[in-house]
């Protein structure tokens, strides 16, 4: 009696690449995700060192672009994720994700590969940031190693982000995802450590500037380029993240699962 070998069925892992390649080159024909990862963060950027930079400069000893860079690749990232969850909920109303459930593929193929294609895309909107941010000044006076750090720090805030983009995404709300985060983006951006010095705001609201995610991520990357503390802003960056993925993570799947079967 003779046996049939049948090839290994793919893996998660590579099931959820090939996904995210999918993503990534769906995205890279989208304006809206264009214009929100890369067109923005590169306008916001030069809007702030060219109109703000002199009048800040004042208000602290180091060079305000070392708080603006890592600020806008920041909320870059974050902002750049409304233009994958309005992709996301078209995706829910053409049937996409309804004929990709169907398919005998992983289940879980649709959220991880949509993870490491957000993870992708923040890593490259960031890059592209770091490269303006050099022609404006910016130097790595920590090595190779700030180059990387300062990659990898909007990854781990993309990580807690996505979850929380997707669960609005897959809602019947999803078409308002980026009215929704863009004011949520908006309010981070003038209250925290990379606009101007905590000590500059009012007493009662520092605590919250200070502790609050983007500042985390801002400190960390300012430490990563300029110097300073690193492991304490990092260690808090990586456990804003891993709450929200606590917090939404489940959400996420359960409205995903929900959107793909409806």
């Amino acid at each position: 009696m003779t046996t049939v070998d049948h090839p290994p069925a793919p893996s998660l892992l590579s099931q959820s690449l090939i996904e995210a390649g999918r993503l990534l080159r769906r995205w890279s024909r989208q304006p809206d995700v264009i214009t929100t990862t890369l067109v923005l963060p590169i306008l916001l950027l030069l809007m702030y060192e060219l109109v703000l930079a002199k009048s800040l400069d004042s208000a602290s000893d180091v060079d305000p672009t070392y708080g603006f860079v890592p600020m806008i690749a920041v909320a870059g990232a974050m902002y750049g994720a409304t233009g994958t969850g309005m992709s996301l909920f078209r995706e829910r109303e053409n049937g996409l994700l309804r004929r990709f459930w169907v398919l005998p593929i992983h289940r879980a193929t649709g959220l991880v590969g949509r993870l490491i294609a957000e993870c992708a895309r923040a890593a490259a909107a960031t890059a592209v940031v770091l490269v303006v941010g050099v022609v404006l000044g910016l130097r790595f006076q920590q090595g190779l190693l700030g180059v990387l750090g300062v990659l990898a720090v909007p990854v781990i805030v993309i990580i807690g982000f996505a979850p929380l983009v997707i669960v609005v995404g897959v809602s019947r709300a999803g078409d308002k995802v980026v009215q929704f985060f863009a004011i949520v983006v908006l309010l981070g951006m003038f209250f925290n450590s990379g606009f101007v010095p905590v000590d500059n705001y009012p007493g009662w609201l520092q605590p919250v500037v200070r502790w609050q995610p983007m500042s985390c991520a801002i400190d960390a990357m300012r430490g990563f380029t300029l110097g300073g503390p690193i492991v304490t802003p990092l260690l808090w960056t990586v456990v804003w993240s891993i709450g929200l993925v606590l917090v939404f993570g489940a959400l996420a799947v359960r409205g995903y699962r929900k959107a793909a079967r409806s």
